[in-house]
């Protein structure tokens, strides 16, 4: 399966990171190379509790998480396998201008924080605010628009585009 950032929804995270596309189902068993990522003959609604249920001793082992959409679009390695089990390969497609903006305030909730730029008329959920001296925000426009959190900065830099 493809995705692209048009179906980020469709996933569910936390994803892992996968060296190739060559897996294969066999007999209910999500291979890699040869080791098991998956065992969908268990019990379980997520890949971490399936692994943990499985009797196979020769698992893959899944070495790097990745939580956020933007944590999956500065990967440079293509497959991935979402929570559900469902491995992937992620395409990117098009361009994104990123474009600096600075932190105008950073509301504080229970669960969340929300941050607030200047020219942006709306807050961007984040799950903690930046570490002290962070002044700028870097988000990805799409057709002009703000879309994502990208990264944050001390200083501006030169806006730039990134493909996604």
């Amino acid at each position: 399966m493809v995705i692209t950032y048009k179906q980020f929804k469709k996933l569910d995270f936390p994803l892992f990171l996968l060296e190739s596309s060559n897996w294969e189902t066999v007999d209910g068993l999500l291979m890699l190379d040869g080791k098991v990522i998956d065992d969908r003959n268990m019990p379980g609604e997520t890949l971490g509790l399936r692994r943990m249920l499985t009797p196979h001793k020769n698992q893959y082992h899944l070495r790097n998480m990745i939580t956020t959409a933007n944590g999956l679009m500065k990967q440079t390695t293509k497959c991935f396998i979402d929570n559900s089990g469902r491995p992937f390969i992620y395409e990117k497609t098009e361009f994104a201008q990123l474009r600096y903006l600075r932190i105008k305030r950073i509301d504080y909730k229970t669960k969340a924080c929300l941050l607030w730029l200047y020219d942006c008329s709306f807050p961007f959920t984040i799950p903690r605010p930046p570490e002290t001296g962070y002044t700028w925000a870097g988000i990805l426009h799409i057709k002009n628009y703000p879309w994502l959190l990208y990264e944050y900065s001390k200083e501006k830099i030169k806006d730039t585009r990134r493909k996604i």
